[in-house]
């Protein structure tokens, strides 16, 4: 269960100015927030905001949504007043849609300077509105929408250009006195990322949005996003990240909050610990940890629950979760902080366990 002490973290975060977007900050000392993008058509209202609840209810901080119609751009006043979180209006190609997201009352626009028409010419206009209406932006540079000049001169979308694309867009809002965005420099690549990013947080000030681009199905990009956010984040870096899947982006807040959760930078929900097993396994542990992980679903307290198949290593993390189970031999114990409270058949082990589990949580969630 949670303690008084915090939890260590790898490094202290790198020092950023801190950017307004709602009722939110990023950057700063604000805490590291998770973001993720709707999937459905900004314009059907409906569904946008109900896909912003479920989100919001994995955990999401901050949501983006895409606008390239005029239709969607319709649409963003009714979903940032009704959103429960900050949105974002994610813009590309016309730059009418940048001052009609602003008017609208979106927290934020996220810009891309590569693919925007004239965007340099548009600066000044856009850190009036932006200041105006109270807006942050983000730089978005992604390496799919690299300035031509830019690949010309660098012959593809090496950090370096990556990081020079984003400063060099960020001197045209500092000439005109608008200091309220966040940068993002994102590749495919992970290394790339890693090195662009480092960078880049050498450079400026400004707070980070930490991504890889186009990370591809659930478990690759799963795998690529964590790789590079992991490296990043243990050296102070990113102030706000998505992880970007081919999935449903309720999975891409899952994967997001489970992952500054690990490196201690979000405080710890439920966590399942359970054994990957071996040939000294006793008991179908498989099975055991899903019906525990379905069980315990939607419990949002600090708890953490063993379950564990064998005599090695068992006992000793049944003993230092809030709740755990040591089986094996047709049998389990059951451990609550750290004390051995029943020994129940393999068929009552999930039943018992999980009954423990509530209680447990419910004094949590009293004492909280």
């Amino acid at each position: 269960m949670s303690t008084e002490e915090p939890e260590p973290v790898l490094a202290d975060r790198r020092v950023t100015r801190a950017v307004p977007l709602g009722r939110l900050k990023v950057g700063g000392i604000a805490p590291i927030t998770v973001q993720t993008m709707t999937t459905t058509p900004t314009h059907d209202v409906d569904a946008t905001l109900q896909q912003i609840a479920e989100v919001t209810a994995a955990g999401c901080d901050i949501v983006r949504v895409a606008c390239p119609r005029q239709e969607d751009a319709d649409a963003l006043a009714a979903i940032a007043a009704k959103s429960p979180i900050p949105v974002i209006a994610d813009i590309h190609f016309q730059p009418r849609y940048v001052f009609e997201a602003i008017e609208a009352g979106c927290a934020g626009v996220r810009v891309n300077p590569g693919n925007i028409k004239a965007f340099d010419d548009q600066v000044a206009a856009i850190a009036r509105a932006a200041t105006d209406h109270g807006t942050s932006l983000r730089i978005g540079i992604n390496a799919g929408s690299l300035d031509a000049r830019l690949l010309a001169k660098y012959g593809r979308a090496t950090p370096e250009a990556l990081v020079e694309s984003a400063l060099s867009e960020a001197r045209l809002f500092e000439d005109v006195g608008f200091y309220n965005f966040a940068i993002s420099v994102k590749h495919h690549d992970v290394v790339t990322t890693v090195q662009a990013y480092r960078l880049l947080s050498q450079a400026c000030d400004y707070p980070l949005h930490l991504g890889v681009t186009e990370a591809g199905p659930t478990m690759q990009g799963t795998i690529k996003s964590c790789a590079a956010f992991a490296v990043l984040l243990a050296e102070g870096i990113g102030d706000t990240i998505r992880v970007s899947l081919s999935a449903p982006p309720v999975e891409e807040v899952k994967v997001g909050t489970k992952l500054l959760e690990s490196l201690h930078l979000r405080p710890r929900t439920l966590e399942i610990v359970s054994c990957p097993t071996c040939g000294r396994c006793q008991v179908d542990v498989f099975s055991l940890a899903d019906q525990v992980t379905e069980g315990l679903k939607g419990l949002d307290v600090p708890l953490r629950v063993a379950v564990m198949g064998c005599i090695v290593n068992g006992p000793g993390e049944a003993r230092e979760a809030d709740v755990g189970v040591a089986a094996g031999n047709g049998k389990g114990q059951i451990f609550v902080r750290g004390e051995v409270v029943e020994t129940v058949p393999e068929a009552e082990i999930v039943p018992r366990l999980l009954a423990h589990a509530q209680t447990v949580a419910a004094g949590a969630s009293a004492a909280g």
